[in-house]
C-alpha cells in the first residue's frame, strides 16, 4: 500500500493538469454551440459539401452537428486524443521511470513480490486515470445542459460515450506498460506517448479514408467511435471485445515480461 501512495503522489499534479485541461477544452467547444446551432442548416450545407474523407477523418460523417450530442462528438475526438496521451504516458512510465534513473533496485530489494509491486503501481495509475475520468463526466453534463439552449438530448446515449472511455484509458495504459517492457531502455517517455496516441489516431482516420477495415480494427479510436455510438446509441460490439483482448493480453504480458525482467543496478 506505501507503494501505491508513493505512486499516487508522484502523479497527482499530472492527474490535475490534464482534468482541468481537458475540462477546459470541453468549455471552450461546448460554449460556441449555442452559436453555431443558430444556423444549423447553414452548418450542415457547409458539411455537406465538404470531402466525405476529410469527414471520416475526424468522425463527422453523417453526423448533424446542430444537434447538442451530434456537437458533442466532435469535442470528444480531442478529449479521446488527450486521454490517450495520457494513459500511454502512464503506461510507458510506470516501471521505465524508476529504471531510467537507477532507482527500480531499491524497490525491488524489499520484501515485497514484483507483481504486487506493479499491482500497486497499476492500481496508482487507475486512480489518477479515474479521477481524470470523473472529471470528464462532471464537466461533460454541465456545460451540456449550461450551453444546449433548451435542445434536448438522449441521457442514455450520452451515458455510453462517457461509459467508453475507461476501457479507452486502459488500452493505452496496458499497451503502453507492455511496449516499455519490451523494450531493453524507455529513455524518453513523452515521445513513446505521442507517437502511440496519435498513430492509432492517424491509424483510425486513414483507415475511414481508405476504407481499409484492417487498419480500424487495431485502433481504439474506431472501437469506440463516438459518432457511431451516438447514431447507434450502442456500441460495436465486435470491436470493442477486441479492445479487451489487447488489454487482457497486454495486463497478463506485462507481469510475465515484468516478472523475468533484468533489472540493472545503481551501483
Amino acid at each position: 500500500m506505501n507503494i501505491y501512495k508513493h505512486e499516487f503522489k508522484m502523479s497527482i499534479n499530472s492527474v490535475i493538469t490534464w482534468s482541468v485541461s481537458i475540462s477546459l477544452l470541453l468549455l471552450v467547444f461546448m460554449s460556441i454551440f449555442s452559436a453555431l446551432a443558430v444556423d444549423a442548416a447553414i452548418l450542415n450545407e457547409t458539411l455537406a459539401k465538404m470531402p466525405k474523407e476529410l469527414l471520416t477523418a475526424f468522425g463527422m460523417n453523417g453526423m448533424d452537428l446542430s444537434t447538442v450530442l451530434g456537437f458533442y462528438s466532435f469535442t470528444f475526438l480531442f478529449c479521446q486524443i488527450c486521454l490517450a496521451i495520457q494513459a500511454s504516458n502512464y503506461g510507458f512510465g510506470l516501471v521505465s521511470l524508476e529504471e531510467r534513473d537507477m532507482t527500480a533496485d531499491f524497490l525491488l530489494a524489499k520484501p515485497v513480490g514484483r507483481s504486487s509491486i506493479l499491482t500497486s503501481k497499476l492500481l496508482a495509475a487507475l486512480t489518477g486515470l479515474t479521477i481524470t475520468n470523473i472529471v470528464i463526466w462532471i464537466s461533460s453534463f454541465v456545460y451540456i445542459n449550461l450551453f444546449r439552449g433548451g435542445r434536448t438530448y438522449d441521457t442514455k446515449t450520452l451515458l455510453l460515450l462517457l461509459s467508453s472511455i475507461v476501457l479507452f484509458q486502459l488500452f493505452f495504459l496496458t499497451v503502453g506498460i507492455l511496449v516499455s517492457l519490451l523494450m531493453k531502455k524507455v529513455r524518453s517517455v513523452t515521445p513513446l506517448s505521442m507517437a502511440l496516441a496519435f498513430g492509432m489516431y492517424v491509424l483510425s482516420a486513414f483507415g475511414g479514408m481508405l476504407g481499409d477495415a484492417k487498419l480500424e480494427n487495431i485502433t481504439p479510436f474506431k472501437h469506440f467511435d463516438a459518432a457511431y455510438i451516438i447514431t447507434n446509441a450502442a456500441y460495436d460490439v465486435p470491436l470493442v471485445l477486441l479492445s479487451v483482448s489487447v488489454i487482457i493480453i497486454s495486463i497478463t504480458g506485462s507481469y510475465l515480461l515484468y516478472a523475468k525482467r533484468n533489472i540493472r543496478s545503481a551501483v
